[in-house]
């Protein structure tokens, strides 16, 4: 018979628990188990009553690779490889290929930072140039040459605030020296070509992985494609051990402890066999990834009909920062969101010709987004749409690196050109009132350094380079402006807004944070009146960071 809720009550104050009933939770941590084998224990909860210690206990790989081929791709359960996490060092990529590679709404990760470390040595990437030795040997100059202009003008800076700011009492010398640095690099990495080598880290699910190095190896340049196929083999292949040398002389000492002590000889085998066994953290969840002939398709229809659209469309003048306000379907919102993509026009500019368009041309438009489309593709990104707040913003790429960390946001990104033209460090960008590269005498160099580059990437983008197009992006500095719309609700705008702005931020992206809060005032200030920005036209403290 049914307890009531007074018998119930009563039996529970006299520790008395009904028959099956179970009165204590219980959480534990997990380590040890190699991620597919992870993820597969976690999927057996939707399958099995088993608890987490049996399922792991009685899991081997050949069974978890079992599983998961059934499961994840006959039936298409893509939700167990969220389960499966794997870290990743992924070092000595190019800025343009790290950009890339960031680029899932998806990831974790940290990369080298332009702020805080000297990039002379890092080096950088030489792409392939076939028999165009003239385009080869301009590459490599550019390169030089502003690597030579991002140390005298970090230098220049650095003299500058030192002489003109005074140490604070109290604070050590090296750290003093260490913030001026920063300040200075804030102004220098202007001039950082996407050549530059860096290095980075990501901890992302095998079905975050999985898209991405699929979206890696459809890419159109070598490098990026190349970057796929490491990461496959990264995470099919044996993965790095930390303790493996610790438990390697933990063997040789059990081993040389005498031919006499068998039972200490058996131990050594069985250490062996646990501790220095290889281990494959996603061995059958991404061995499948391929290039992906929807996105591939798709952009190529795309930046076709764009490319007819657009023709005669003038490019307009666009603010740094335009919150574009809805007045269009749905529809006409992804379709404009498509062209976009593929395009380097302002996302009000195309917004307002679809808007003309009839409903069956703006049906054409879907259709080239959506009809290459496979069985388990996910939607391109042009589709998350419905935001309340999208912001097309129109700023240097190192800034924009930043921005690129808010992944709460749909992020839809036009491809790099020195077409769009670059930014400076302003008048009181960096301190009041001052316009750091004039008073440190390198503004002329600066100028003439990005000038360069981008005269030479256009020069050769029409070479006879393989790839010559996508090689001709390496050359740009970070220095040159590119257009991405940030489509998000409230939250996110507000999120923004009051991180970015804050003093120890860049400069670049504090003025981006600050004009997204003035164009949220202008369009809804009841809810701006709640943000709490600081203002970027106000001086700030250079040792705050």
């Amino acid at each position: 018979m049914p307890y009531s809720v007074r018998e119930t009550l009563l039996m529970s104050s006299e520790s008395f628990s009904p028959p099956g009933a179970r009165t204590q939770t219980e959480v534990f941590a997990v380590h040890g188990a190699d991620p597919e084998i992870l993820a597969y224990a976690m999927a057996k909860y939707s399958r099995s009553k088993l608890s987490m210690r049996e399922s792991l206990t009685e899991i081997s790989s050949q069974r978890a690779e079992q599983f998961l081929n059934t499961f994840y791709f006959q039936y298409g359960h893509r939700s167990i490889a969220d389960l499966a996490h794997i870290a990743f060092a992924v070092e000595r990529l190019s800025l343009l290929a790290a950009i890339v590679l960031v680029d899932e709404t998806r990831w974790d990760g940290q990369e080298r930072s332009t702020r805080y470390q000297n990039f002379l040595e890092s080096g950088w990437y030489l792409p392939g140039f076939g028999d165009d030795s003239g385009s080869a040997g301009l590459y490599a100059q550019t390169i030089e040459s502003l690597f030579a202009t991002y140390q005298r003008v970090s230098a220049a800076v650095l003299a500058l605030l030192g002489s003109r700011v005074a140490r604070p009492e109290g604070m050590k010398a090296e750290t003093y020296e260490r913030t001026l640095r920063a300040r200075a690099f804030d102004v220098a990495r202007y001039l950082l070509p996407l050549a530059t080598n860096t290095s980075l880290g990501q901890i992302v699910s095998a079905r975050t992985l999985e898209t991405q190095v699929s979206r890696l190896l459809s890419h159109p340049t070598a490098e990026i494609r190349l970057l796929g196929e490491k990461l496959r083999e990264a995470a099919t292949g044996p993965a790095w051990n930390l303790n493996a040398r610790a438990a390697q002389d933990f063997i040789e000492k059990l081993r040389g402890s005498g031919s006499g002590a068998e039972e200490l000889q058996g131990l050594a085998e069985e250490a062996a066999a646990l501790f220095t066994r290889e281990v494959r953290t996603a061995p059958t969840l991404v061995k499948y990834a391929q290039p992906n002939t929807y996105l591939m398709e798709s952009q190529r229809a795309l930046a076709q009909a764009a490319a007819e659209m657009l023709r005669d469309a003038p490019m307009v003048h666009a603010p740094l920062v335009d919150l574009v306000e809805r007045t269009e379907s749905l529809e006409a919102e992804i379709a404009a969101t498509l062209l976009y993509s593929a395009s380097h026009h302002p996302y009000r500019q195309i917004r307002d010709l679809v808007s003309g368009l009839s409903g069956a041309q703006i049906a054409e438009i879907i259709d080239l987004g959506a009809g290459h489309r496979g069985r388990h593709d996910e939607a391109l990104r042009a589709f998350h749409a419905g935001a309340a707040l999208r912001y097309d913003i129109h700023m240097d790429i190192g800034g924009f690196r930043d921005m690129h960390r808010h992944r709460r946001c749909t992020q839809i990104i036009q491809s790099m050109t020195w077409e769009q033209g670059y930014e400076s460090p302003g008048p009181g960008d960096l301190a009041a009132g001052s316009d750091i590269l004039s008073e440190a005498g390198v503004l002329n160099e600066y100028n003439s350094a990005v000038q360069s580059a981008h005269a030479a990437a256009a020069q050769i983008a029409t070479g006879r380079a393989p790839e010559a197009a996508q090689t001709a992006q390496y050359l740009l500095p970070l220095a040159t402006r590119i257009r991405a719309l940030f489509k998000m609700d409230a939250a996110e705008a507000q999120y923004i807004a009051e991180l970015r702005s804050a003093p120890a931020g860049h400069f670049s992206y504090r003025r981006v944070a600050w004009e997204m809060y003035l164009a949220l005032q202008r369009q809804h200030p009841e809810l701006a009146k709640h943000v709490r920005v600081t203002d970027f036209t106000q001086p700030i403290d250079l040792f705050q960071r």
